[in-house]
């Protein structure tokens, strides 16, 4: 049975192809067409190629830095988050239908068979929010506590952003989000596979709904110098040129516009931040360290010597210790 489930885990987290790879490239492709064709007044190719690769960004020392960090990252990620993950969350989800199943003495799916439309849909939409109000209680957490932030400091050490900066993360900060990920959508798959036998969530044209949401969020597009925004749908769908003002070392953006694909959540919990059309914005890090991070040492090291500090202070603090009065009376 456990393995039949983690099977259903496994099989749901592992849906990128080369027809997901084509449709990015695509999106990252027509916004920049839409981004030139809005703000050029001669519009000419070689103006479009200066436009979409500016050279003060791609030569820029944090490009130089996103690339040997991309590079050195794949080579040896598979090994250290798909297992992890992918455990975490079976763990999770086998835990909590086996949990609540014991509680409520339940030994079947309640729909049985296999889910119907309405049911999938449902399950999507669930699985959707679980996921994304997951992914925004981490990022609010990796900017209020230390120890998280200095792992995330990485991402928001890019000076320049180049569609790879999406990918400049940590591999330590990488694998916790994975593990976190897996308590929220876990335990919401567990539920669910009480209800209906292997639920699956909705492919349009074939395409996993978690593909559509990525086309949607344009988490490559959202790390460019591109300014897209959705007009009115921003009030739903977090658009990239608001994820820019998340990165930007403006005081009046720090801490703000945490969300993954909706935008609701950051208006919500009062984390909102508007900017306005086509506002420039600067990003990186206002440390006096922040060319540190401009390096393979500071991108992978540095981090984890600076966590070090952190936990070196936490172990070495002591209460402090009340002088006792002596008793001077007499014998």
């Amino acid at each position: 049975m456990f393995s039949e489930f983690a099977r259903a885990i496994v099989e749901k987290l592992s849906n990128v192809n080369l027809t997901t790879l084509g449709l990015l490239l695509l999106t990252a492709l027509g916004s920049a067409v839409i981004a030139y064709w809005r703000t050029a007044e001669h519009k000419s190719l070689r103006d479009f190629f200066d436009f979409a690769f500016p050279a003060e960004v791609i030569l820029h020392p944090s490009a130089r830095a996103d690339a040997l960090f991309w590079i050195t990252k794949r080579a040896m990620m598979p090994f250290l988050l798909i297992p992890a993950g992918v455990t975490f969350v079976v763990a999770v989800g086998y835990g909590t239908r086996e949990a609540i199943g014991w509680l409520l003495n339940i030994h079947a799916p309640l729909l049985g068979g296999p889910a119907g439309p309405m049911t999938i849909v449902i399950f999507t939409a669930t699985m959707l929010v679980a996921y994304d109000i997951s992914y925004y209680l981490y990022h609010v957490a990796q900017h209020r506590f230390p120890f998280l932030w200095e792992l995330h400091k990485v991402h928001h050490s890019a000076e320049v952003m180049v569609g790879i900066t999406k990918d400049r993360v940590h591999p330590l900060d990488d694998l916790m989000n994975r593990m976190w990920d897996g308590v929220i959508p876990g335990i919401c798959f567990g539920i669910w596979s009480l209800i209906a036998l292997d639920p699956v969530e909705i492919a349009i044209f074939g395409i996993n709904v978690y593909v559509i949401r990525n086309i949607l969020m344009m988490d490559f597009v959202r790390h460019t110098h591109l300014k897209i925004s959705f007009g009115s749908l921003n009030n739903i769908i977090l658009c990239p040129h608001w994820h820019q003002v998340h990165h930007s070392i403006d005081p009046r953006h720090y801490d703000k516009n945490f969300g993954l694909l909706f935008s609701f959540w950051d208006r919500l919990f009062g984390t909102q931040f508007v900017p306005e059309p086509d506002e420039d914005l600067k990003f990186g890090l206002v440390d006096r360290d922040v060319r540190d991070y401009q390096s393979l040492f500071g991108l992978y090291i540095l981090p984890l010597k600076k966590m070090a500090r952190h936990v070196m202070r936490l172990f070495h603090r002591r209460p402090n210790v009340v002088a006792q009065p002596q008793d001077s009376s007499p014998s």
